[in-house]
């Protein structure tokens, strides 16, 4: 590659001692000049080395080669020895060749200056305007791509650090691996410089500097990612992209750093995997230790995110000064076992986590109840400086650790193979293992190298400009004029984003948002010398036994959480409980209801702070049930005067005024959204408690069994069915014929007699006996309940109440009574909407009983409505009032504790077990007295039998009178016809049809023997006619026919 120069488009003397600078992304010989001066010059384009040959054996100019390596050439001199040894014409044939030789007209590297050659560079610039098209205005030109010998890059990391010793061997490997291989960059080689920051922020910064002032196109790292903040702010200015595979701070993914490209996987996956690990063992509360700086920070508040999606938190956070001494750990550590929760979450940097976890086992908190869980941190030390001292292996026994899940390839085989060579020589520590934070960096030069061949396919080249920004700042000795702009840097960037390779990681592809696909993580358990796999994570299967790569499922799904048993701090194999009461001398305070009414339930004794009743005594016995001790202290709620709500003792556990709260407090779902609640102790739903009165038996009360609807229906088919059966007996039983009034008798007595099964007339017709029995059926049914209400209601006590149930009191316009302090009138207004005017408080037992005997025309209540368990109390000793109408509600009363509290869990667990031994039963039999009234000798009024409860009988009964005499009809169609229809037609000729239906109608009323005697006789005449009669014979036996119709039509 040759020069570009500027040719002067303005007159006047320049300065000497020119130098190389860069004007408009090219490099440009200048002279120490004003940016006034600057804009007068002209660059021109890249000379070829064929082009450059032709001018120093043509034209005498000087060696240009020289020139550019000696860098300083005065411009005047060097144009008055231009305009003495060329000619005009010279210069017309000079540019011809150079444009023949590389195309361009501007591909020979001269200066031409001053006034001095005024004329001739006339016709130059009209001539070069002539041969190549190109307009030549306000000192722009046109660059040509062509590819560098080689490329600068550089590398910031703290050599000496277990992440930096393994990156160094890592990231020479790549770079000796792709300057092996012409084919990925062309022949270009990489240059790679890499600055160690010595665990120095500010150092770390000064590196970045130096580099950029430099021709660097690409800087990989940093590895801290507190300094890839600082540095991504120098690479958005100066467009030089940093590509880090250590710095995982999920923020770097933000578009404030858009030239930060991270070729690792960032903490958000890796505290997604950390959340559904806590959630998988059913923790809910976990301790995080963490460095307090961008990196911590930001990777805490990430889990505190994926833990709340899964209704779990962070209870405490214990942050560490990056620089923190062992006291500093001591201090937090102690801090930490006074708190309530055992899982702990480590997120520091691998140089110092080991003593962390040193501390923890100096202090007793690596042992049996604790859950230790470690990100990629440790499993970095592990993999890195294994075998580790046989102490640091102690502390770390039965903790849980993540590791970047890199598939199995040959890739991955051979540079694995190749690791041992690699770190043989340059080690003098002793040996270094392979973390997967060296598989990255060796991924890394790789993406960055097929980026730069394909920024260079795309016609890139690699050139800088000024930055105007910063040519402004004056003053000061840190010469930031001396960095540039990389022209090429935005679109080198976007190559490296597209970059689609697969290497010893794996496949290696950007997602929209910059971050690698497929995060996946091992789940590593320590266990004795070295480590134990028990499973896998990934974004999109979740904990797994299997590897990602061997997980199909469905877009939008996830399997089953599932891993192998691991084995915890202690050699313990059940999952721990994850949670202690905190050793740090403070009692529970648990707010305590102080009731005023109901009494049995919970109050204080009077006199003392101590309370008392069925509540306390089943909330101590379920404490002593606990495998933990709990100091509590019982705090009454309320002014005693009146019952306080128990919504608002629950809204005081929300502001932290009380730890829990015990009493008779309901289960209601407005509270479930402030606390959580234990197992109900005890059922309790609203029922409405009403007064009630004896009904008196009267002469009439025989009638009482039936409503009216059913006496009418059952009457009606007593009819209907003594109908049918006369018609289909009719014709071929002679105790269903005679006179009309006889047969109307006949009818009425049969129906009415079948309810007692007295009927004595037999049934021939195999019809009328089919319906016969099922009606039996039916009477059978109505005769038994008929018997069975009328018993109970001459027998038993009836108990009377205007109020039947929830619906009558909502259509009432009396007044409801509730319990002051109770959900019942929320639940009445808001659910019921029931107008409040209607509900009046009432605040103990007597002004229940006061306001139920009142009744609402006297100032009193139609009803109260409460729950049951304080009903059964006070019906207990109120026999003239009784509970109407079913249980409205159902709920229970629980203990409340604070949104995701383990207490509420194992309480439950003691309450259930108080239910199966019975303890439950005997403190409900202590405190909750039975009943003084006798109610199984009385009972409310019961309804009548409604013919609802029989419809069923009657459609069975009504189908079986319907396909009975739709048979008979069809049976007398049938006959009619084979016995009458032809005689008629031979003897009525065209008769009118109602003469035929007045036929049918007598055929069907004769008696049936007479019907077949006749036909029977009638076709004896017709077989002696067809012998010797003649037309007489058929005359007669016309006229008797005639005779016998009008016999029947008289009767």
């Amino acid at each position: 590659m040759g020069f570009i120069f500027m040719l002067p488009v303005g007159g006047g003397e320049k300065e000497t001692g020119g130098r190389l600078t860069m004007i408009s992304g090219m490099e440009v010989y200048s002279p120490q000049m004003d940016n006034s001066i600057a804009d007068e010059w002209l660059p021109l384009e890249p000379i070829s080395h064929l082009s450059l040959n032709f001018c120093r054996r043509h034209s005498r100019l000087w060696d240009l080669s020289a020139l550019r390596n000696e860098m300083l050439l005065s411009v005047d001199d060097y144009a008055d020895d231009l305009a003495a040894r060329t000619s005009t014409l010279q210069l017309y044939l000079l540019t011809l060749v150079a444009f023949v030789f590389t195309g361009k007209v501007g591909a020979f590297g001269f200066v031409i200056g001053g006034l001095k050659m005024k004329r001739k560079m006339g016709w130059f610039l009209f001539f070069m305007v002539l041969l190549n098209g190109i307009i030549i205005s306000n000192g722009v030109g046109e660059n040509v791509s062509s590819r560098p010998s080689v490329v600068n890059v550089g590398a910031i990391f703290s050599f000496n650090s277990t992440i930096g010793k393994v990156a160094k061997f890592a990231l020479e490997a790549a770079v000796h691996d792709v300057n092996s291989d012409p084919t990925v960059l062309g022949g270009t080689k990489l240059e790679l410089t890499t600055q160690d920051t010595n665990f120095s922020g500010f150092g770390a910064i000064m590196e970045a500097l130096q580099l950029m002032e430099g021709d660097t196109v690409a800087i990989i790292g940093p590895q801290s990612s507190v300094t890839a903040h600082v540095i991504s702010h120098i690479a958005n200015e100066l467009q030089v992209p940093l590509i880090s595979y250590a710095a995982t701070d999920p923020t770097l993914f933000s578009l404030q750093y858009p030239f930060f490209v991270m070729t690792s996987h960032s903490d958000l996956y890796q505290m997604a995997a950390v959340a559904d690990l806590i959630d998988y063992y059913g923790w809910r509360e976990v301790i995080a230790i963490y460095v307090d700086d961008d990196y911590g920070r930001n990777g805490i508040a990430a889990l505190g995110d994926e833990l709340a999606n899964k209704r779990c938190k962070i209870s405490y956070k214990a942050p560490l000064y990056p620089q923190s001494s062992r006291n500093d750990i001591i201090d937090l550590m102690v801090k930490i076992t006074l708190t309530a929760s055992r899982i702990l979450v480590v997120h520091t940097y691998p140089d110092w986590g080991l003593e962390v976890l040193d501390v923890a086992a100096y202090l007793g908190m690596t042992g049996s109840g604790y859950v230790w869980i470690a990100t990629n941190w440790l499993s970095t030390v592990i993999d890195t400086n294994s075998p580790l001292p046989s102490k640091a292996m102690n502390n770390i026994q039965g903790l849980l650790t993540l590791r970047m899940y890199t598939p199995g390839s040959g890739l991955k085989g051979n540079f694995v193979s190749r690791w041992g060579n690699l770190t043989r020589t340059g080690t003098s520590n002793g040996h270094v293992g392979l973390s997967t934070y060296g598989l990255y960096a060796y991924d890394t030069v790789w993406v960055l190298a097929h980026a730069i061949n394909a920024f260079f396919n795309q016609g890139g080249t690699i050139s800088f400009s000024k930055d105007s920004r910063l040519a402004k700042i004056k003053g000061g000795s840190l010469n930031l004029d001396a960095m540039s702009i990389f022209d090429g840097g935005n679109r080198l960037l976007q190559s490296i984003l597209q970059v689609n390779m697969t290497g010893v990681t794996g496949q290696i592809k950007f997602n929209s948002d910059r971050s690698l696909i497929n995060p996946a993580y091992e789940v590593i358990n320590v266990i004795g010398t070295g480590i134990r796999r028990i499973g896998y994570w990934s974004n999109y299967s979740g904990l797994s036994v299997l590897p990602p790569q061997n997980t199909t499922l469905p877009n939008g799904t996830r399997s089953s959480p599932r891993l192998y048993d691991a084995i915890w701090p202690g050699q313990a194999v059940t999952t721990p409980r994850g949670w202690v009461f905190p050793n740090n001398g403070r009692q529970l305070i648990i707010g305590v209801p102080d009731r005023v009414s109901y009494r049995e339930f919970v109050s204080r004794v009077k006199g003392t702070d101590m309370v008392q009743g069925f509540c306390i005594d089943v909330f101590t016995a379920a404490l002593s049930l606990l495998p933990y001790a709990l100091p509590y202290k019982l705090v009454p709620f309320g002014d005693g005067i009146n019952n306080p709500s128990c919504t608002g003792l629950v809204q005081r556990i929300t502001t932290g005024a009380y730890d829990a709260a015990v009493g008779d407090i309901a289960i209601v779902t407005n509270r479930t959204r402030m606390v959580d609640f234990t197992q109900p102790y005890i059922e309790s739903g609203l029922v409405i408690v009403a007064p009630i009165k004896s009904s008196k038996s009267n002469a009439w009360a025989f009638l009482r069994p039936f409503s009216k609807n059913m006496w009418i229906v059952t009457g009606a088919f007593f009819l209907i069915v003594g109908a049918v059966v006369w018609i289909l007996e009719h014709r071929i039983n002679d105790e269903f014929r005679g006179p009309p009034r006889r047969q109307i008798v006949t009818i009425l007595w049969f129906s009415f007699s079948t309810l007692f099964f007295a009927h004595r007339e037999n049934t021939v017709s195999t019809l009328g006996r089919f319906v016969l029995i099922i009606w039996l059926f039916v009477v059978l049914i109505i005769n038994s309940s008929y018997t069975a209400s009328l018993t109970s209601i001459l027998t038993v006590e009836q108990l009377s109440s205007p109020i039947k149930g929830i619906e009558s009191l909502q259509a009432s316009k009396d007044p409801i009574g509730y319990q002051q302090g109770s959900f019942a009138a929320n639940y009445l207004s808001e659910e019921l909407n029931i107008h409040m005017s209607r509900l009046i408080a009432l605040n103990s037992e007597e002004d229940y009983a006061r306001a139920l005997t009142a009744g609402p025309k006297k100032g009193g209540v139609a009803a109260v409505v409460d729950e049951r368990g304080y009903m059964e109390v006070f019906l207990s000793t109120r026999c003239e009032f009784t509970i109407v109408g079913q249980e409205f509600t159902k709920s229970g009363w629980g203990f409340a504790f604070p949104r995701d509290s383990p207490l509420a869990v194992d309480m439950s667990t003691a309450i259930l077990k108080l239910s199966e031994n019975g303890d439950l039963q005997r403190i409900r039999n202590k405190w909750l007295r039975g009943s003084a009234c006798r109610s199984e000798d009385a009972k409310l009024e019961v309804d009548r039998l409604q013919l609802k409860s029989f419809w069923g009988l009657y459609v069975i009964s009504g189908l079986a009178c319907v396909v009975a005499l739709l048979t008979y009809f069809i049976l007398m169609v049938r006959q009619f016809s084979q016995h009458y229809i032809d005689e008629s037609d031979a003897s009525m000729g065209n008769s009118s049809r109602s003469g035929r239906l007045q036929t049918f109608l007598s055929f069907v009323d004769e008696k049936e023997e007479d019907v077949k005697s006749r036909s029977k006789r009638r076709q004896m005449e017709m077989a002696s006619g067809r012998g010797g009669g003649g037309y007489e014979d058929d005359e007669s036996l016309s006229i008797a026919k005639k005779r016998h119709i009008e016999e029947t039509i008289l009767k």
